[in-house]
């Protein structure tokens, strides 16, 4: 009740697009993080296929690690890589360090990088409605994000008696907006 996603990933396990969906080497891979500071971040790994299907073929979430972690956890993967897809704030600049994460992830590999636009959250929450009935999730690599897509919900108002027009930041929040990048 009051997740943004239920109805369709309930039709994805439906359909059986909740499966083992492979890494097609002849495609390259496009990532799609949510930074966090204090908080998780969250990387999806999706292939776009010829077909118009997307496969997400891997999922990865952690905290309280730096930069130099995801990149060599990018590199660890084995991927060929396409694209990063991240969030606007990657530019903000670090004041211990004068630079921004931009700039720390070019100096550590990760390229290229495309910088999502910053749209509504709702614009993007219905970006990922639209493009969910054309995804294949890998049911082992992908279980968590598959989790976070499940209960990404917002709060009810129970003076009011309606849905938030906000979602609620929680755990789900991280694997969610990355989606949401990628869309």
């Amino acid at each position: 009740s009051g997740a943004y996603y239920g109805h369709e990933m309930k039709q994805a396990t439906r359909d059986g697009r909740i499966t083992e969906v492979p890494y097609d080497r002849t495609r390259g891979v496009v990532t799609a993080f949510d930074l966090g500071l204090s908080d998780s971040t969250a990387i999806w790994f999706a292939q776009f296929m010829p077909n118009g299907h997307i496969h997400l073929i891997d999922y990865y979430e952690n905290s309280g690690v730096g930069l130099d972690h995801y990149a060599q956890v990018l590199q660890e993967k084995g991927y060929v890589y396409e694209q990063h897809v991240l969030p606007h704030d990657v530019q903000v600049k670090e004041l211990g360090t004068g630079k921004s994460r931009l700039e720390t992830l070019d100096n550590l590999g990760v390229r290229p990088i495309e910088i999502a636009p910053k749209l509504r959250v709702d614009d993007g929450i219905q970006a990922v409605r639209s493009m969910l009935d054309r995804c294949w999730f890998d049911e082992k690599k992908c279980d968590h994000g598959i989790e976070m897509l499940r209960q990404y919900q917002r709060d009810f108002d129970e003076k009011m008696k309606t849905w938030r027009g906000r979602p609620r930041h929680d755990f789900t929040s991280h694997g969610a907006d990355a989606f949401r990048y990628l869309a």
